[in-house]
């Protein structure tokens, strides 16, 4: 089936890292001090803020963690340094839900679904038939070799454990979303909340 035309294409750039909560760390206060995301990047890249071992690898991780960082407001930024580990975790799983509708529309119609549906798990045959559903209608995930699959579904599962949402044998563990995080996710319409396995709406 041909992709329907109206339908935007699925970026799918998120293979760099996992959650990135460090690297968010790292950067949240310099955007802060100069509120110009391609400054950061520079001085990130030039004084190696990240401690990547190669110049590419660092390049690479400080634009993914920009491109996440840039989906959260001002205010979420700011935080991103001061919470947590958990709530930071939260924070960046919010961020990537934003930046990729991949990830966003598979933590609300699987992750969240299979929680409040009392499944329990979440496994890589729930990933591929999610998949092989939306590639009816999007060319782009069709066209993906099988090595660059299996690189986007690792991923996304590191993700999700990273950011406290599920174990390594992939059982879903509950979103305890604490105040100020839940406050910043309700303030958005629909709610972010939507993203997480958690009864709170």
């Amino acid at each position: 089936m041909s992709s329907n035309s109206t339908a935007p294409r699925y970026s799918l750039s998120f293979t760099t890292g996992g959650i990135l909560g460090r690297e968010a760390a790292i950067l949240a206060p310099v955007y802060m001090e100069l509120h110009d995301w391609v400054r950061v990047r520079d001085v990130a890249v030039v004084e190696n803020l990240l401690q990547a071992r190669t110049h590419s690898t660092g390049v690479r991780r400080v634009r993914e963690t920009i491109t996440r960082l840039s989906a959260l407001t001002d205010s979420e930024v700011e935080s991103v340094a001061e919470v947590t580990a958990s709530e930071r975790g939260h924070l960046m799983w919010a961020a990537a839900c934003r930046r990729y509708d991949l990830i966003g529309e598979f933590a609300e119609e699987v992750l969240r679904e299979r929680f409040l549906t009392l499944a329990g798990t979440v496994t890589y045959e729930d990933y591929d038939s999610f998949y092989r559903a939306k590639a009816m209608w999007h060319d782009e995930l069709a066209a993906v070799t099988d090595q660059s699959y299996r690189k986007l579904r690792q991923v996304l599962f590191r993700m999700m454990v990273e950011a406290g949402l599920l174990s390594t044998d992939r059982s879903i563990e509950p979103a305890l979303l604490s105040a100020r995080v839940g406050e910043f996710f309700s303030k958005r319409t629909p709610s972010d909340i939507r993203f997480f396995p958690t009864r709170v709406v």
